[in-house]
């Protein structure tokens, strides 16, 4: 089975994000970046299955040369190849953009099935995936929690509000993936010194047959951002009993607060 896992690379959750000077984008030199935290459920995923029923892993990604760190990453966690598109027009490009450049790229990489993170943490797009499933006129399933391969099909777990559903689609498929799908391995000494000769390709987007001005040209843009308005102190209601309490509150919420 030839499994295809798109990943991103994002800033830590931990990091600290500043807004860069051009108020449109962040600054990166000195932020840490690592594997979405989606999509390493993707690569573990496809590894899982790897293992189950043979076959290959190839890691696809969007991004700058610095991407290849968190490709090399999921190489030592036992993917066996990896393709990294890099083009200065990529730059600005929004999510169906990305996803228009993943899918001209899944044409030349034979699948049988791909397996991506549901959303990315930093811009919370949710449309990767599921766009690149439609321009490649595949089935896709989304939000899934547990799958298995049976007959040429995938049946998938796929969480909705209050449940679960259960679906199942021909392959070549495309499936998103939810927290509680598995729990990612860490990257051993000897695959982090395997994913150091393992294949990594780096291409352009006129590698994969894309013009670069049409390729790259955002059907969305982003205006500026802001960091969020400081929040006002707390108020500490204090009181003798639970009665001073409730008057002393009631009246912040009608002098202060101004809602009763």
């Amino acid at each position: 089975m030839n499994i295809v896992v798109l990943l991103k690379q994002v800033p830590s959750t931990e990091s600290f994000v500043e807004i860069a000077d051009d108020g449109v984008s962040i600054k990166t030199d000195d932020i840490k970046m690592v594997i979405n935290p989606y999509d390493e459920f993707a690569v573990e995923e496809g590894i899982r299955l790897k293992e189950a029923h043979g076959g290959s892993v190839t890691i696809l990604s969007v991004g700058r040369e610095k991407t290849t760190e968190s490709i090399r990453t999921a190489l030592a966690m036992g993917a066996d190849s990896g393709v990294l598109i890099q083009d200065p027009a990529i730059e600005g490009c929004d999510s169906l953009g990305i996803a228009r450049i993943l899918a001209a790229a899944l044409k030349e990489i034979p699948f049988d099935l791909i397996i991506a993170g549901q959303r990315a943490v930093d811009d919370d797009g949710f449309q990767v995936g599921v766009a690149v499933a439609e321009y490649l006129k595949i089935p896709h399933v989304s939000m899934v929690i547990k799958e298995e391969i049976i007959d040429g099909k995938i049946r998938c777990h796929r969480t909705v509000e209050g449940g679960t559903v259960i679906l199942e689609a021909p392959l070549p498929a495309l499936f998103t993936t939810q927290r509680g799908l598995n729990e990612p391995r860490y990257a051993s000494l000897p695959g982090i010194m395997k994913a150091k000769k393992k294949p990594l390709d780096i291409k352009t987007l006129a590698d994969i047959g894309l013009d670069a001005e049409k390729a790259g040209k955002p059907m969305t843009r982003i205006i500026a951002m802001k960091y969020p308005p400081e929040r006002e102190e707390g108020i500490i209601i204090e009181g003798d009993s639970a009665q001073a309490k409730a008057a002393a509150l009631v009246k912040v919420l009608h002098e202060k607060a101004k809602i009763i």
